[in-house]
C-alpha cells in the first residue's frame, strides 16, 4: 500500500501543507540526514534540533509577505517498503498528507482569528512550505504544536526558518514572529517516518512568551478513543486559499480504515496548508488539545486523520516544554 504527502488536487483527499513524507516505524534513535540539520537525540524516543543563533536572528527577516504568499507543498510518496519521490497519481487506498477532498460547497467552517491558532513557515530541501499550528501550554511558556512532516522529513533533516505567526489573517500578523529556537519529534517519524507518530513541537522566542502574549491550550495525552473533537486550520488548496481559518467539528472519530497508522479520522474536507492545525476535544477552539491534522486518504471522501496522543508524544512534548 502506498502512502503519499502533499499532493495538491482534486482527485485526491489531501492532507496539509508542508514538507515531509509518511512512512512505517522507524529506528529508536534519530539519524543524521543527508544534507541539512541533522537530529541528535534526547532520549531513546525523541529527536531535537536546536537551531544555531544565527539562523534563528535572521528568521524573521527571511519572511517577507511576497515569501509567504509563495510557500508551497512538496510531494513524496512512502509504500510499505520504503520511501520514493513520485509524481503520479495516488493509487487506491493512499494517503496523502493534506486532508480532504475539494469539495463545492466546504463543510469546513469559516473562523474569526484565534489569538493562539496561527500559520507556520518553514524551509525544507532548500524550498519554502507553509502549515498550521497552536501555542500550547508548557513550563517554558513558548511551546507550538504542530505535525511531525511540519518540522522534519520524516526521515531526514529537520526544517530551517521555521517560523509561527499567531492570528494571522489575509496577510496580517497582529502578534507578529515568532521564530523557533529548537524542533522536536519523536524518532519514530524523524528516523522512520511512521505517520503514527506524525506531530512536532517548536520551542519559539519573541518578546516575553509566546503563551503570556497569545494565550494557549492545555494538552492531553493517552486519551479514550473515538471522542469528540474540533480542528482548526489554515487550508490553502482549493476551494480555500489559505488566508483565513477554517474549522470541523464532529462528534465521532473513527480508526484508520486501510491500518497503515493508530490515527483517528473525523468529518473534515480542510486541504493543503491545516497540517498541523489543532484538534480540540469538543467545541470550539478553547478546548484540551488533543492531536493534530495529519492526513487523508484519496478513496475516503471528507476525513481528516489525526495521530493518537500516546505517550512517544507525550515524550516529545515534555522535551519541549522543558527545553
Amino acid at each position: 500500500m502506498t502512502t503519499t504527502k502533499f499532493r495538491i488536487g482534486a482527485s485526491t483527499a489531501a492532507l496539509l501543507l508542508g514538507g515531509a513524507a509518511i512512512a512505517a516505524m522507524g529506528a529508536a534513535s534519530a539519524q543524521a540526514a543527508p544534507a541539512g540539520p541533522k537530529a541528535t537525540d534526547v532520549s531513546a524516543q525523541v529527536a531535537h534540533y536546536a537551531v544555531p543563533s544565527t539562523k534563528a536572528a535572521s528568521t524573521a527577516a527571511y519572511w517577507t509577505a511576497d515569501r509567504m504568499l509563495s510557500a508551497t507543498p512538496i510531494e513524496e510518496t512512502l509504500s510499505s517498503s520504503g520511501r520514493t519521490a513520485s509524481t503520479a497519481a495516488p493509487a487506491k487506498g493512499t494517503a496523502t498528507t493534506y486532508a480532504g477532498q475539494a469539495a463545492v460547497v466546504p463543510m469546513a467552517a469559516s473562523e474569526s482569528p484565534v489569538s493562539h491558532i496561527g500559520k507556520v513557515f518553514f524551509t525544507l530541501g532548500g524550498s519554502d512550505y507553509v502549515c498550521s499550528g497552536n501555542s500550547i501550554s508548557s513550563s517554558n511558556g513558548s511551546v507550538v504544536a504542530t505535525a511531525g512532516h511540519c518540522v522534519n522529513e520524516g526521515p531526514g533533516s529537520f526544517a530551517t526558518n521555521w517560523t509561527f505567526v499567531p492570528a494571522y489573517e489575509n496577510g496580517s500578523a497582529p502578534y507578529g514572529q515568532w521564530t523557533a529556537t529548537d524542533l522536536y519529534a519523536p524518532t519514530q517519524w524523524t528516523s522512520g517516518g511512521d505517520i503514527t507518530y506524525d506531530t512536532g513541537f517548536a520551542v519559539v522566542s519573541g518578546s516575553g512568551t509566546l503563551a503570556d502574549e497569545v494565550g494557549s491550550s492545555s494538552v492531553a495525552f493517552n486519551q479514550a478513543r473515538g471522542e469528540g473533537y474540533s480542528a482548526y486550520g489554515y487550508p490553502a488548496a482549493s476551494p480555500f486559499n489559505g488566508e483565513t481559518l477554517k474549522s470541523c467539528t464532529d462528534s465521532s472519530s473513527v480508526d484508520d480504515p486501510y491500518g497503515q497508522s493508530d490515527s483517528q479520522g473525523i468529518d473534515c474536507d480542510m486541504t493543503g496548508g491545516s497540517s498541523g492545525g489543532p484538534w480540540f476535544l469538543g467545541t470550539g477552539s478553547g478546548g484540551t488539545q488533543n492531536s493534530v491534522n495529519s492526513f487523508g486518504y484519496d478513496n475516503v471522501a471528507d476525513t481528516m486523520f489525526g495521530p493518537y496522543w500516546g505517550s512517544v508524544i507525550q515524550g516529545a512534548y515534555e522535551a519541549a516544554s522543558n527545553a
